[in-house]
């Protein structure tokens, strides 16, 4: 008699009292259509990523891995993967359609187990070199699924429902295992990690406002009230805590409870959030907790006698095929070897949970954790503090308009939520969204806006459109902005599901040099010279003040000078009386006083206090102009409408001087200049495109 309980001995499926030939074929089917959409997503996002001209260029990884890792083994290792064979466009669409058939088999359940094996080798190989792309339980999760599945799947070509392969108790234990260790780890590290709106009841009130893609589901349901989410947040620890100890204590019962339990609470998540294939697959691991005893029940009891005819006679003739000589203590070595394993991972990774210097794993279990398949789930024991999102933005004019690289899934208007995309995996957006999180910037988003900048045209599909479809950008800028819920009665009447405010820029600008190669500014001032090179009116204005005065750099009058012609040009009236300046003293440039009194105009007519008052000295000496008493007091007039002092003492002191004929006509003449610059403030100069 077995020492273990009968309630034990029913999880591992030691009892004999139960067979598994349905739950296998739904649960392999489900991972299947799980593994088609992982590898579509690979397919359709690849080149972006990892191809020659993309963001992560697999040729650029394995050239550094040789240089720290010369030996090949040890590189091979470290980094278990086909990409070692080649790692061209070719190479990497290769890998990404053998995954995809592969899935595609398992779907019509051709050679199951080859299929499972492809599919792992596959994304193995994807895993353990698309570096930053790869980081997410997502991916480690089917990696462990398959691979348990393999000695779970019954053997042959078309093995059908596999009455003559059932599944080896051992097998089935395993994947059970796999379930129970993610629904309690979730659940533990929600526990032992101290997030404080966990133990004080709010976690569930900024989760789905927090959460990476929140569908219009999720933004009703962080309407609702605070009972509502504490309603939710038991729930949650039910799933993860409760469940998963019933289903291995408490028998059939239990499993039923477990199953009903943890398919509400996957279908939830599912509806208010996108976490990609994450909740698809934990929702089809669920039908690990049934046999066909307990469907052929559930069938009886919705008088479906046909289905439970069907399920009790495939059952009567199943039968697990004999493992002859070394392959049964093989068999059982590598999958107890397995449990061990990632038993350990999940210890040592809650126990390190709340530390800040978590300790690192054993040196064996360092070189295991490579091939990602024995993982610790441990997903939301901390929440955001706010969702923040980094977003690019372009310039085609130096600056003066910014046009956003709008994201495909991920909200970047005020009346924008996430689509129902899932199980699709934005992986790409994902990435984004969690380094873009993290206290430090990432180098991947330097070399977007590389990317952006050189129209690398994988690249820029990756976002919705091409802000810049004729004109391409010549500076970009990332920005942080930070996303609140707006309330139901706002969104009623402005259609807006978010407020929106600018934190930071996330990097200084990247911008094209004169040689066209993109550069990024390593100081404001940089920023500075990048605007105005590229046009940018008022960042020329502030680059010629910044030369003539010696602000921030040394004093050069010429330079000056050439920004200041520059702003000028487009119609900035602070740099046509500097440029003026410049040509009445002959600093930086030939004195020229004709040059002069043109400047001080064009600035003055804009209503430039500084140039009306030299235009009027100009008039009052004969300098660039022919002299003329009228026209310089008629200006001086018009300066000391501005209210300032220095102006109204020119004023006075050259109305003082003149005549009561040139007072009278300048009276005349200052109504019709002030006119004039009315005129022109009501249309100013368009900028230089």
């Amino acid at each position: 008699m077995s020492p273990l309980p009968q309630p034990l001995r029913s999880f591992a499926g030691l009892t004999g009292d139960a067979t598994y030939l349905w739950p296998r074929w739904l649960v392999l089917r489900a991972i299947g259509l799980v593994y088609v959409v992982v590898f579509a997503g690979l397919i359709h996002e690849a080149p972006a990523l990892v191809g020659p001209a993309g963001l992560a260029p697999l040729s650029g990884f394995f050239a550094q891995l040789h240089q720290a890792l010369p030996q090949p083994v040890a590189a091979f290792l470290y980094a278990p993967s086909l990409y070692w064979l080649g790692s061209g466009a070719t190479a990497i669409a290769l890998v990404s359609w053998s995954g995809l058939l592969a899935a595609l088999a398992l779907v019509f359940n051709l050679w199951p187990r080859l299929a499972l094996g492809i599919c792992w080798v596959a994304l193995l190989s994807f895993v353990t070199t698309w570096q930053v792309f790869s980081a997410s339980q997502v991916d480690q999760l089917m990696l462990e699924v398959a691979l348990l599945a393999i000695p779970f799947a019954p053997g042959g070509l078309r093995p059908g429902l596999g009455a003559l392969a059932a599944p080896r108790p051992l097998t089935l234990f395993l994947l059970r295992w796999l379930l129970f260790r993610i629904m309690l780890e979730n659940g533990l590290i929600k526990l032992l990690v101290g997030d404080p709106r966990w133990f004080n009841l709010t976690a569930l009130d900024a989760l789905y406002e927090t959460a990476p893609f929140p569908t219009f589901l999720g933004f009703i349901d962080h309407q609702l009230p605070h009972a509502w989410h504490v309603v939710e947040l038991g729930l949650t620890f039910i799933a993860e805590l409760v469940a998963p100890l019933l289903a291995v204590f408490a028998g059939r019962r239990g499993r039923w409870f477990a199953f009903a339990v943890w398919t509400i609470f996957q279908a939830g998540i599912h509806l208010t959030n996108n976490f990609g294939w994450l909740n698809t697959a934990s929702l089809a691991l669920g039908l690990l907790l049934l046999d066909d005893q307990m469907l052929t029940a559930a069938a009886a009891k919705l008088r479906l006698r046909a289905v439970a005819a069907r399920c009790t006679a495939l059952a009567a003739t199943s039968a697990v095929a004999p493992l002859t000589g070394w392959r049964r203590p093989a068999l059982a070595c590598a999958l107890w070897t397995h449990c061990a394993i990632s038993t350990f991972v999940g210890v040592h990774v809650l126990v390190n949970a709340s530390s800040d210097t978590p300790a690192p794993l054993p040196a064996p279990f360092r070189q295991i954790a490579q091939f990602h398949s024995a993982n610790a789930y441990t997903l939301f024991g901390a929440l955001l503090p706010a969702r923040t999102i980094v977003e690019f933005e372009g310039t085609a004019d130096g600056g003066t308009t910014w046009h956003p690289y709008r994201y495909r899934f991920q909200p970047t208007r005020e009346d924008q939520i996430s689509p129902f995309f899932a199980p699709w995996y934005a992986r790409f957006e994902a990435t984004l969204q969690s380094l873009g999180n993290s206290p430090d910037s990432a180098p991947v988003f330097r070399g977007i806006a590389a990317h952006l900048l050189a129209r690398t045209p994988s690249v820029v599909a990756l976002f919705a459109a091409d802000p810049f479809p004729d004109r391409p950008a010549r500076i970009i800028r990332t920005r942080t902005y930070r996303y609140t819920f707006t309330d139901w009665k706002t969104y009623r009447a402005t259609g807006r599901f978010w407020t929106k405010t600018y934190e930071s820029d996330y990097l200084p600008l990247t911008y094209l040099d004169a040689s066209g190669r993109p550069v990024e500014a390593q100081s404001a001032f940089d920023e500075l010279r990048a605007l105005a090179t590229h046009g940018h009116r008022d960042s020329q204005a502030q680059l010629g003040q910044a030369y003539a005065y010696g602000e921030g750099v040394a004093r050069d009058p010429a330079a000056a000078v050439t920004w200041f012609q520059l702003a000028a040009a487009q119609g900035d009236a602070a740099s046509q009386f500097f440029l003026g300046l410049s040509y009445a003293k002959g600093t930086g440039i030939a004195q020229n006083h004709a040059e002069a009194a043109r400047h001080y105009r064009d600035a003055a007519l804009q209503g430039n206090v500084p140039a009306q008052t030299n235009l009027g000295f100009a008039y009052a000496r004969g300098e660039g102009v022919a002299r003329d008493d009228i026209e310089a007091l008629a200006w001086f007039s018009l300066a000391a409408r501005s209210g300032r002092p220095e102006a109204t003492r020119v004023r006075d002191s050259f109305a003082a001087r003149a005549s009561i004929e040139v007072a009278i006509a300048a009276r005349t003449r200052t109504e019709a200049l002030a006119a004039d610059v009315a005129r022109r403030a009501a249309s100013p100069p368009a900028l230089r495109p």
